[in-house]
């Protein structure tokens, strides 16, 4: 039955997917905030797929923990599902992306309209100075400033560093960071063909204020992601017996 619900929840993603992506070029013309809705509402259409085909539903906890106004959010990232979230639960969401993304036909262009900060990886210390200037302007915009530390979708039982430019916008923006932790790798995993029905959870941690020192923040940063993100695996393990079982801890540095 999980595979006929996973098959049958692809075969709606992507026209879903794709008749979304015709209204990008047409936000080009509109301010920032039309090409905004239209993230919301694919995601809102891809998270009823999810619910009614996969039996997957989701909830969120310590929204009292997000501050008012401009902020950074610092998530933990296993899943597409990650990427479409924030649009339901924050003001005014903007994420930072890889410049690859960029490249994806019509929803390239959305990166830049939605104000997205694009980093180009391959550019070195450039590219840190790019990620904090263009988080100050989002910031200054008045958005909620989205990132994920670990770079890229990691598998739930797989560890990697944190990259430093977590630690530059802490240390050169004067706002709150909020660690989230999140267990959604367990039911859309990376690349993976199978969705598993339950009930994803997303838990935002009190925020860190700024003015701390930026080799003790990536640290408690980290730890905090990390560990919470642990036991919401772990309790979710415990409650949907048909999850995939843990895979030896990967680390990668």
């Amino acid at each position: 039955m999980i595979l006929v619900r996973s098959i049958l929840f692809g075969g709606l993603f992507f026209p879903w997917s794709t008749l979304c992506s015709i209204f990008v070029p047409i936000s080009l013309i509109f301010p920032r905030k039309f090409m905004q809705t239209i993230v919301k509402v694919w995601g809102i259409g891809v998270r009823f797929l999810l619910k009614w085909v996969v039996g997957l539903s989701w909830r969120a906890e310590g929204l009292d923990n997000i501050p008012p106004g401009p902020c950074v959010i610092a998530s933990k990232h296993q899943s597409a599902w990650d990427t479409m979230v924030f649009h339901v639960l924050l003001p005014d969401p903007v994420y930072v992306v890889k410049k690859e993304l960029t490249r994806i036909p019509f929803w390239g262009w959305g990166f830049y309209k939605a104000g997205c900060v694009v980093v180009d990886r391959k550019a070195g210390a450039k590219a840190l100075k790019h990620l904090v200037v263009g988080v100050r302007e989002a910031l200054a915009r008045g958005s909620q400033v989205v990132i994920f530390p670990e770079g890229t979708r990691t598998a739930p039982d797989q560890k990697v560093d944190y990259h430093p430019g977590i630690a530059a916008i802490y240390r050169d923006t004067d706002v709150p960071v909020v660690p989230v932790a999140l267990d959604s790798g367990l039911f859309w995993g990376r690349m993976a063909a199978l969705k598993y029905p339950g009930e994803i959870t997303i838990r935002f941690m009190e925020p860190i204020q700024p003015g701390g020192d930026r080799r003790e923040f990536l640290g408690l940063l980290q730890g905090r992601v990390e560990g919470e993100s642990a036991k919401l695996m772990a309790e979710k393990r415990a409650r949907y017996p048909w999850l995939p079982a843990p895979r030896p801890a990967v680390e990668n540095g």
